[in-house]
């Protein structure tokens, strides 16, 4: 099926690793010229790499080395972009951390982090890319959430912030369709990578997440980064043309919501 991505300009944020590296490598193989961004030198580079192996012709990535949890290092990033390859069609809103315990145990501190460093990236980066979309016709915007951004599970705070980005895709899908823009969320579940936090934990304590897998993931396995990266790189595409305000579960029915 051909998606109809071939040399259209999208930026990953967050794109070094996991779910972010996923989603620029399959934007990349589907002819798509993409910007990849993260604070670190080093694995920034190394993602360049896997990215740039999967391209079906010379420069197609664009690398910023940025702290998109700032307004400055989301500019550069979308500045860089246009400077790069001329405008912006797709935006996939990845960054997001949320640290913290329980309501008496997490300082206001932790939760203004969380917040800042993944619903405000998402915020400024759609409001700085949005005029370049609208220049070029339209576009698209995904914004990868969390099954627990929809039902309870995980962090307090990680459950406020990916909600609010759910709650932020449906607002803009609707504000924005008058100027041929959809926004759509995928919503994964748990899912596994190399330096990803259920590695980390499955590292640490091998039985208790063997048993949180016998017992919370009816296919007996962790998600993959390319499952959720396949669902992110349809609804880029124009064969997504009708699905707007949508928030798509991947999580291998993990989830309990009926909706």
């Amino acid at each position: 099926m051909d998606l109809g991505l071939t040399d259209k300009i999208a930026i990953v944020t967050g794109s070094s690793r996991g779910l972010g590296l996923a989603s620029a490598r399959a934007l990349v193989a589907e002819g798509c010229r993409v910007c990849i961004c993260a604070r670190g030198a080093e694995r920034l580079a190394e993602a360049a790499l896997e990215v740039e192996a999967t391209a079906r012709k010379p420069n197609m990535i664009a690398t910023v080395q940025a702290d998109v949890s700032t307004p400055d290092g989301v500019a550069l990033v979308i500045a860089r972009t246009v400077e790069t390859f001329g405008g912006v069609d797709i935006l996939v809103n990845n960054v997001g951390r949320a640290g913290g315990k329980g309501l008496l145990d997490t300082s206001d501190a932790e939760w203004q982090a969380a917040f800042d460093e993944t619903l405000f990236p998402a915020i400024r980066a759609s409001r700085l890319a949005v005029p370049h979309m609208r220049a070029r016709g339209g576009g698209a915007i995904v914004m990868i959430t969390s099954i627990f951004g929809r039902e309870t599970g995980g962090r307090m705070t990680y459950n406020a912030v990916k909600a609010a980005e759910i709650s932020l895709s449906k607002a803009l899908a609707q504000q924005l369709a008058p100027v041929n823009i959809r926004v759509n969320n995928v919503a994964p579940g748990s899912i596994m990578f190399p330096g990803g936090s259920w590695q980390k934990r499955q590292q640490a304590d091998p039985q208790g997440i063997a048993e949180f897998v016998r017992r919370e993931l009816p296919f007996g396995r962790f998600g993959r980064p390319d499952e959720v990266a396949a669902a992110v790189v349809f609804l880029s595409s124009s064969k997504a043309s009708w699905i707007s305000g949508a928030s798509i579960v991947v999580d291998g029915c993990q989830s309990r919501s009926n909706i």
